[in-house]
């Protein structure tokens, strides 16, 4: 599996720095990732749904540690990358590992 695009959208909250879309294998799309900035540093936020007891579930998510560290290496990096561009420029392709 290969993240084949990222699109960053910044915000400007506190702790929230983004959404972001991924497309895997230029053949499925997971929306609503977030990018949040924690008490350790920035980090990536699945996307979730809140539950009737007011808990939130994630709706997708990596099964392990690799995969989770690789999505979030290569969406923190194009994060990093649209802040250098400014906002209104559109995000360049994702070049696979």
């Amino acid at each position: 599996m290969e993240i084949t695009d990222v699109r960053v959208f910044p915000v400007d909250e506190d702790k929230l720095k983004a959404y972001v879309t991924i497309t895997l294998d230029n053949c499925f799309v997971i929306r609503d990732l977030k990018v949040i900035n924690g008490n350790t540093g920035l980090f990536i936020a699945m996307p979730a749904k809140r539950r009737k007891d007011g808990t939130y579930k994630d709706i997708a998510h990596p099964l392990n540690a690799d995969t989770r560290d690789r999505m979030e290496r290569v969406i923190l990096t194009e994060y990093e990358k649209q802040l250098r561009r400014g906002p209104g420029e559109a995000p360049a392709q994702v070049e696979p590992d």
